[in-house]
């Protein structure tokens, strides 16, 4: 049933059983206040007069109490005096719900590192002083200049933003600096949607759904409309290269590809409080491609390795949504593709829609402002399409908390019509219990008025869709610099231990630590370069040769901002299972890249036996290989890069 509470902090609705204990609505109360004394709480069905302290009342039901559906409760206490409070924490009375009172999800769950950099900013738009109608002085403000609310629709419009960003949304909610100072203004704003008959019912006047069902438990009609606010605003892809590896599958194959977006999320300056997702990787997982579809194993069984492992990244990376392609080249033209995704067909179908849905509901963002502690989710969908000139494009998108609370029910399903999304009937069997309330959206017809339409059977998929806008900085610097080593999961192009150790060895990597280190600075940058690749490193996390705990140190030296730094290498140097790696590569060395260790640098080195004289003898084309070290020179100088030596 439900109940009405109206106290100094505001009104309040509670949805309790009968037969619920006074102590349950008790704890209700106290979630609703700031520092109240539990042992002063009294209640009262008149504003003044009738009050009788909840201590007298425990153990008492709800019902017992003679509490009806709707009744309106007046409730009255005195605040804890800083003095009271300890005391109050090792109070041992039954009905103090102070330890539950501070353990409230929303005031316990850890929000990401870009809400909390926007929760201590004041987020006003500034405004320079306008010449034409500004008649103050250079130190003064008007209504001209004053900076604006992040949330100005003014703003918006003018600057063609079609969403307000998460935190513009949550300061409408909750303006700063507002008269509300009561502890009613800081309780969350945010409630997730959800499109589920309640069970049990709140009235406990029949049996739970689906044998029963009243208005007070039955979800109320739904209006499709568009969401104010989206949780991201734009798509960052840290580098061209991401995209291109990502594309070279489809275009040696023709089989659609799918990858799960690494990266993380900043603010976003060209928005009001925005948040872009940065994208540094994109991670392909066990799929079956085909050139019109492809298929997933799904829960995905690396994700939490994956997850830790981007966990210890200089900057911490973490999975912010993921991408697919959908291309087909042209008949006439295999060079260009066939234009898919326009206004006249569809931009994400039904199928893709449910597909996203079930991925935010999965991956929910923990927030401050919400009475579970999660809101929404910022998992972002991005597609590969071909545009209308034949190019390949990037569409970024999400889809709203409706959608998202229609999937949850049960309530709509994929169409033949990709465009199309399709209601589902109510099922009342005791397997699915699905119930379906009216869906209505609204459109303009040929006059140009609004008209408001049943959407069962089915309504148009844009009605669920967020987008948002997507870009490459004008100054990339990826956390990785290598774009060389195979992609995991693709038949096309193998991952090895062999290839990683011969690779290694191919840069000399076992002598590093016996060159002196000015000489040597290159070849430790090439080594780094070589390394600091996502693919390689989440390669390396699943094989023997590095440990978990390396792992954590190849991954957040690999990443550092300062991989020019020869000594950056250092850290990785040190590790067991660098040495482990050198153990295999000094074995797989080819003769042509070990010098003689017991003769220094610049001495002279006798010439490998195994080699044949007239192999060193070989005009190779930009190669010339020393006499006396054997080393490979690659440059102009007519000495060795190594030994000194005059390579005649």
């Amino acid at each position: 049933m439900l109940i009405r509470i109206r106290s100094k902090d505001g009104n309040f609705r509670f949805e309790l059983s009968p037969n619920a204990s006074i102590s349950d609505l008790t704890a209700k109360i106290l979630e609703t206040t700031i520092n109240a004394d539990p042992s002063t709480l009294s209640i009262s069905n008149q504003p003044r007069g009738n009050e009788v302290a909840v201590s007298t009342l425990e153990g008492q039901s709800l019902a017992a109490l003679g509490l009806k559906h709707g009744d309106l409760v007046f409730v009255s206490y005195r605040e804890q005096t800083p003095q009271e409070q300890p005391a109050l924490v090792n109070s041992t009375s039954t009905i103090n719900p102070s330890s539950d009172h501070s353990r409230r999800p929303w005031e316990t769950v850890q929000e990401d590192l870009v809400d909390q950099y926007w929760r201590k900013q004041d987020g006003k738009i500034s405004r320079n002083r306008d010449t034409r109608f500004c008649k103050h002085g250079v130190n003064a403000m008007c209504d001209y200049c004053m900076p604006l609310e992040p949330y100005d629709s003014a703003y918006h419009t003018e600057h063609n933003i079609k969403h307000l960003s998460y935190h513009s949304y949550l300061r409408k909610l909750m303006p700063k600096g507002s008269a509300a100072t009561t502890s009613s203004s800081q309780l969350p704003p945010l409630s997730p949607l959800s499109y589920k008959v309640q069970v049990p019912c709140p009235s406990g006047g029949h049996p739970d759904w689906p044998k029963g069902i009243c208005t007070a438990c039955q979800p109320s009609a739904i209006t499709l409309q568009s969401q104010p606010f989206r949780m991201v605003d734009h798509l960052e892809i840290a580098s061209r290269d991401v995209i291109d590896r990502f594309l070279g599958s489809w275009r040696e194959t023709g089989k659609q590809r799918f990858g799960w977006l690494i990266g993380r999320y900043e603010a976003y300056s060209e928005v009001p409080m925005g948040v872009k997702a940065i994208v540094e990787a994109i991670h392909e997982p066990p799929q079956e491609g085909d050139p019109d579809g492809l298929s997933l194993n799904l829960p995905w069984e690396d994700e939490p390795r994956i997850r830790e492992l981007g966990h210890s990244a200089s900057s911490p990376l973490t999975i912010v949504g993921y991408i697919f392609t959908d291309l087909v080249a042209t008949p006439e033209d295999r060079s260009k593709t066939l234009y898919k995704r326009h206004p006249q067909s569809f931009y994400l179908s039904s199928l893709e829609t449910i597909f996203a849905a079930k991925v935010q509901l999965a991956n929910p963002t923990p927030s401050r402002s919400s009475p579970t502690g999660f809101f929404s989710s910022r998992m972002v969908t991005a597609v590969l399409t071909g545009t209308e000139d034949g190019g390949i494009d990037v569409s970024a998108y999400q889809v709203s908390e409706q959608a998202c609370a229609m999937v949850e029910a049960d309530m709509i399903e994929a169409s033949v019509e990709p465009g199309i999304v399709r209601v589902k009937e109510e099922d009342r069997t005791q397997d699915s219990a699905r119930y379906v309330p009216d869906v209505f959206f609204r459109y303009k017809n040929e006059y140009g008025l609004e008209v408001k339409q049943s959407a069962k059977p089915c309504f148009p998929v844009e009605y669920l869709l967020v987008n948002m806008s997507y870009g490459f900085p004008q100054h990339p610097t990826p956390l990785f610099r290598s774009t060389n080593f195979p992609i995991e999961n693709r038949p096309i192009s193998m991952q090895s231990e062999q290839g990683v150790v011969n690779e290694l060895a191919r840069l000399r990597a076992p002598d590093v630590l016996e060159s002196a280190y000015d000489a040597d600075s290159n070849r430790r940058n090439e080594i780094v370069r070589y390394l600091s690749d996502w693919h390689l490193l989440a390669f390396l996390g699943r094989t023997q040769l590095v440990s978990p705990g390396d792992m954590k140190i190849f991954m957040s030296t690999l990443t550092s901002p300062n991989l020019e730094d020869p000594a950056i290498l250092d850290k990785v140097l040190k590790t067991d299972s660098w040495e482990t790696l050198m153990t295999f590569a000094r074995e797989s060395a080819p003769p042509t890249t070990r010098p003689s260790s017991g003769t220094p640098a610049g001495g002279d080195h006798a010439m490998d036996e195994d080699i044949p004289p007239e192999f060193l003898e070989q005009n190779i084309p930009g190669i010339r290989i020393c006499p006396h070290c054997t080393f490979e020179n690659t440059g102009t100088g007519s000495d060795c890069e190594i030994c000194g030596l005059p390579l005649t």
